[in-house]
């Protein structure tokens, strides 16, 4: 596709004003392609990635001041299809992108922020939010070693996915939690040593009687009483990163909703030796094309599998066209979704 191909309008989506209902505020409007710069390439975005923080930056709530309508959206995959001066990447070249306002037909981005790829698959998505995630919070924050018990909330998601095959591939025994008997039957397939349905059993009980010990790493993503669990159920020295808190994600004061922890956590830890971390993803941005390099590699290999669910077996599926994003982040919250959700343009 040359340039004069290039259609003058495009469709993005943006976020009319901060709020957490994503179906009221997020619309589709029209606008003009945009040309790269210097330095720069266009790209035609072939997939994008759905994320259950989406529905916070629509909110404002990772800047207090941001202004809208808000192009929203952090992750695609796309073909380079125009190219600006002094760029040397080639027309055709597929690529992943990390970066606001994913969620268009076209998207310009720096030569330089795009991961080049060996095709447009999909299933090559998860790697750079969800996996990047996974990967350097497990490696950089946890200090993952062999041999340790590892436990991965929301395992069959789209970070859960790849956390639980890369504390195994680092020779760790592995437990997941899950909502349903199909998402067990998943993470056994990726090799979870131990799938936990909290529908049907209570993790805390479980975690105590199986695991008396206590649990070296925990990849933390629900927040709430599974927080609470997490941290009571630490080992001697033990570890949990905050990924993220989702169950508090559609409140009302979302990332500000207080924790019931706070006032003994600091004894907890301290009997124990223990620490509690965030990690927030951009700030590890000199990690980014190390992490997905491996990540694909061993995708490559047949060492590491990559699930996407494009909505197939969703009510409002499949997810195909940009006014299905919607659709999509609704369905990440219903919990019925395994693996990475994506949407095809």
């Amino acid at each position: 596709m040359t340039s004069k191909d290039l259609p003058p309008k495009m469709k993005k989506l943006v976020a009319t004003s901060p709020s957490k209902k994503y179906r009221e505020v997020v619309k589709v409007v029209t606008v003009p392609t945009p040309k790269p710069g210097e330095g720069e390439v266009l790209l035609k975005n072939k997939y994008v990635g759905i994320n259950a923080s989406d529905i916070i930056f629509s909110a404002g709530g990772y800047d207090p001041n941001a202004k809208f309508p808000l192009d929203v959206g952090f992750e695609a995959i796309g073909e380079v299809v125009a190219v600006g001066p002094k760029c040397t990447m080639k027309i055709g070249q597929a690529v992943m992108f990390l970066q606001a306002g994913a969620f268009a037909e076209y998207k310009v981005v720096e030569a330089s922020k795009v991961v080049p790829l060996p095709a447009a698959k999909p299933e090559f998505l998860p790697f750079i939010l969800s996996g990047n995630t996974a990967t350097i919070s497990l490696e950089k924050v946890g200090h993952m070693k062999s041999g340790e018990t590892v436990l991965v909330t929301a395992a069959a998601g789209g970070t859960g996915q790849i956390a639980v095959q890369w504390a195994k591939l680092a020779g760790c025994h592995v437990i997941g939690t899950c909502s349903t008997e199909e998402k067990v039957k998943f993470l056994k397939d990726i090799g979870c040593d131990r799938p936990i349905n909290y529908t049907k059993e209570n993790l805390k009980e479980v975690l105590q009687k199986e695991y008396p010990k206590g649990l070296d790493i925990v990849y933390e993503t629900i927040g709430g009483e599974v927080f609470d669990t997490c941290v009571e159920s630490l080992a001697i020295k033990g570890r949990l990163i905050v990924i993220a808190k989702i169950t508090t994600y559609d409140s009302e004061k979302g990332l500000q909703t207080p924790s019931d922890t706070l006032g003994t956590l600091p004894s907890t830890l301290l009997r124990k030796s223990a620490s509690v971390s965030g990690f927030f993803l951009n700030h590890f941005i000199p990690d980014f094309g190390t992490y997905i390099k491996k990540q694909v590699a061993s995708y490559q290999a047949g060492k590491l599998k990559s699930v996407v669910d494009k909505g197939d077996k969703a009510e409002k599926g499949p997810f195909v066209g940009l006014e299905k994003v919607v659709d999509a982040v609704e369905y990440l919250y219903s919990k019925k979704s395994i693996g990475k959700i994506i949407v095809q343009l």
